[in-house]
């Protein structure tokens, strides 16, 4: 298959920040952009979510958070303590501590 140039402008900035993102990654940008590109391909679109973020956002992400250490707090068979059973559970470990 004959390759093809593609050329682009974009800030600067932008492609520092993006190409040491995919440095981390181990990928070079042009790899990166392939992969966009081909996903592109198969999704037969944006190959992610274009909607503008709700104005509880934030909200939604902490609430996501709770309901994750809820899960964890069921799990470990702590989910029902009393703040007393806490304080005393916290003042245990920092007398260890000390």
């Amino acid at each position: 298959m004959a390759n093809n140039l593609l050329q682009l402008r974009i800030d600067e900035k932008l492609k520092q920040e993006a190409t040491e993102i995919y440095s981390q990654l181990g990928l070079d940008l042009p790899t990166a952009i392939r992969i966009f590109l081909t996903r592109s391909v198969q999704m037969k679109g944006i190959p992610f979510s274009m909607q503008l973020p709700d104005k509880e956002y934030m909200a939604y992400e902490a609430i996501q958070a709770m309901k994750r250490m809820s899960d964890e707090a069921q799990k470990a068979g702590i989910a029902n303590m009393t703040l007393e059973e806490i304080n005393a559970e916290i003042n245990a470990v920092r007398s260890q501590q000390q």
